[in-house]
């Protein structure tokens, strides 16, 4: 599988920041969002020793999109509707939670083989 490491998983996070359809794997998913939390605190760190926060804030806004797309592929990939991101708490167990091993509604299985390469200009799995 070609882009299996944390920088691979979290550019291809950011080249789907608008896609909310399809599903993503838990490393898909949880790479990424490592990714985010080290450029969100890096980033805190930065804008509280110049005392700018606003930088922080506009790094959080910045990522507002990619994460919420990520997050509701990752809840499509447990079979569920992405709207579950809105109820709290369950929305984490959701993202936790192993994916279907089978095709669903919101696209095929992204683990089996042969199905892991994503066209990001067609936003879809090549068979």
């Amino acid at each position: 599988m070609e882009n299996q490491n944390m920088i691979g998983y979290f550019k291809r996070g950011l080249q789907n920041y608008a896609n909310f359809n399809g599903r993503d794997t838990r490393p898909q998913f949880w790479w990424y969002y490592l990714g985010y939390i080290i450029i969100a605190v890096a980033v805190n760190i930065i804008a509280t020793g110049m005392q700018m926060p606003l930088l922080a804030s506009l790094v959080g806004l910045v990522f507002l999109l990619p994460n919420l797309a990520a997050g509701v592929r990752r809840i499509h990939d447990v079979g569920k509707s992405g709207w579950f991101i809105l109820i709290p708490i369950y929305n984490i167990i959701l993202w936790a939670t192993e994916g279907e091993d089978r095709d669903n509604e919101y696209g095929p299985n992204p683990r089996r083989t042969g199905n892991n390469s994503f066209d990001f200009e067609n936003q879809q799995f090549q068979q």
